[in-house]
């Protein structure tokens, strides 16, 4: 576990880095993700990791405000104003306040250790590597919105990884009968390392970067907008449907929408 904790300790950094030296306009820069700012991006990344840790420290609790929360939907805006609402500094303090302690809770468990969630429980491996996910992609939104060039790291294989194992629910969650075709995923790691999936004989195919990949499970691009070549009906169209993240189906961007 020490290791997928460094990793997602090295995401959060990395994101913070680009949001620490904004001034008050810079954090209402708008990304192009649901009209949101960079501010609420934090905040909704705070949020959650003040949530994940209440998972990984109090279970009992945390099961106690999933019930409450859903039976007071009605309440999000309520509920999420606490954190959305703070002044810039002060959430970002929370923010690191919040991922700290999720990381210090994670670091020690099991990688098999299970987690309560939102939806069924996680082991704690899959639990960093989702919030490891959740940081990259709403970071995208904000590198997007700041037009910043970020670097591809190792850290992707996280997110590749989620985005394979999540080839059958990119289809469920949209009512869409998962297709029979197995497909091989092969993609070229930010250090030039090959990083592979499915098959080797299989006759559809998805070849092309890593972070291209991830882009386009996490929904940030539309696929026509990466250099990846997905061969077969089954692999083209999982690229078509990709959604490695839980809750209800969701749709990417269209061709050209998020490309610069």
């Amino acid at each position: 576990m020490k290791a997928i904790c460094a990793d997602l300790r090295d995401e959060y950094e990395a994101l913070d880095f680009i949001v620490e030296g904004l001034d008050a306009n810079g954090w209402r820069t708008l990304t192009p993700f649901l009209g949101w700012d960079i501010h609420y991006e934090i905040a909704h990344i705070a949020y959650f990791d003040g949530t994940a840790r209440l998972a990984a420290t109090m279970p009992d609790d945390f099961n106690k405000h999933v019930q409450e929360l859903f039976a007071n939907l009605d309440k999000w805006d309520e509920i999420f104003g606490q954190v959305r609402d703070m002044p810039d500094q002060d959430l970002l303090q929370y923010w690191r306040e919040q991922r700290n302690a999720l990381i210090a809770a994670l670091e020690p468990m099991g990688p098999k250790d299970r987690l309560p969630w939102y939806g069924p429980p996680m082991s704690a491996r899959s639990f960093a590597a989702a919030r490891i996910m959740e940081t990259w992609a709403h970071g995208q939104d904000v590198a997007d919105a700041l037009r910043v060039r970020r670097q591809a790291t190792p850290r992707l294989r996280h997110i590749a990884h989620l985005g394979v194992t999540t080839y059958g629910w990119s289809f469920a969650v949209k009512g869409l009968a998962k297709p029979e075709a197995q497909i091989r995923v092969e993609l070229s790691g930010p250090e030039g390392d090959l990083w592979a999936w499915g098959p080797e004989d299989a006759a559809q195919s998805i070849v092309g970067p890593a972070e291209d990949f991830c882009l386009v499970v996490t929904q940030r691009r539309n696929v026509a907008d990466t250099a990846l070549q997905p061969v077969g009906e089954a692999a083209t169209q999982w690229m078509q449907v990709a959604q490695c993240f839980a809750g209800p189906p969701a749709h990417g961007p269209k061709p050209g929408e998020r490309a610069w």
